[in-house]
């Protein structure tokens, strides 16, 4: 009898090891498949940038170019002032990164961690500014910009001039707020034990040295998270730039590509090469921050 148990109770071991290869196997097999569904049009658009004119439009369609033109990414970068353009979609970037960074921060550490009155009805309301589209709130911001006083040659009334308009002011300053970044600290800041602040509180902390001292260093995960966020959207914005921009050593890398769509014809291969070239700086921030990313995206989701 303990011999037959014995048996059976390897042979039901032996099933559920199979099963469970199986069941692995079919999920890689999906994943395999979606990454190279999600790979695909970078190689497209990669292949596309290293063909000749003629290839592009060619039937039937051919991955492979027959002539390799590296040398369209030289002729893309020196065709506009994309230097100027790199550099400006890097400076507003960063400049609204760190804004955001520093005002979610402190505005998520009010909701989570401070008792004042109504602040569940204020998160209420910050949060319902997340169903507002920014097609609704477009117009509008833009008056606000214009209007701006003392900007621009703007008077204190904010007439006579252009305002935040066509400059730096316009690109970064619109964007610091965002509700988003609030409601990703505020869950994030939630998880954390509130023993640490008490034990502060005791040894005679203010409120702003636990937000600097404790609160801010444990966040690493939640504020990489928001950074990452944060510079993508910006660096990859083009309707806001395309409002307030006139003149060219103001217009970012989104604009600049549009240098390459004419009335009549559009130059695929050098848009495809400023384009590759584009994204790298965003690869490049995702790397540098994935182990946070996946943190940060894990343990905001753990308290409501």
């Amino acid at each position: 009898m303990v011999a037959i148990s014995w048996t059976s109770v390897a042979s039901r071991r032996k099933s559920i090891t199979i099963a469970q290869v199986l069941r692995d196997l079919a999920l890689y097999f999906v994943l395999a498949i979606l990454a190279v569904l999600s790979l695909f049009p970078f190689v497209w658009a990669f292949f596309t940038s290293v063909k000749p004119d003629s290839e592009v439009l060619l039937l039937p369609i051919r991955l492979l170019p027959n002539v390799w033109h590296f040398d369209n990414y030289l002729k893309a970068l020196g065709a506009e002032n994309f230097g100027r353009y790199f550099f400006n979609s890097f400076i507003v970037s960063s400049v609204v990164c760190v804004a955001q960074i520093v005002l979610a921060s402190t505005s998520g550490y009010a909701f989570a961690r401070l008792e004042f009155r109504w602040r569940s009805q204020l998160f209420a309301l910050v949060l319902a500014t997340l169903m507002v589209p920014f097609q609704v709130t477009m117009v509008p911001l833009f008056i606000m910009a214009k209007n701006w006083p003392l900007l621009g040659g703007n008077d204190i009334w904010g007439q006579g001039g252009t305002g935040m308009l066509d400059s730096y002011a316009g690109l970064t300053v619109p964007a610091f707020a965002t509700a988003y970044g609030t409601f990703l600290l505020r869950q994030f800041l939630q998880s954390l034990p509130s023993e640490l602040e008490d034990a502060a509180r005791i040894d005679g902390c203010s409120e702003f040295g636990i937000y600097w001292r404790i609160i801010l260093p444990l966040s690493g995960p939640a504020l990489a998270t928001l950074a990452i966020f944060s510079f993508q959207g910006v660096w990859n914005d083009f309707v806001w730039p395309l409002l307030i921009i006139k003149s060219d050593p103001m217009k970012t890398v989104q604009i600049g590509l549009m240098a390459f769509q004419r009335e009549n014809t559009t130059e695929w291969t050098l848009l495809m090469a400023a384009t590759l070239v584009a994204t790298i700086p965003i690869v490049i921030i995702f790397l540098l921050g994935q182990r946070y990313f996946t943190q940060g995206i894990a343990l905001t989701g753990l308290k409501g």
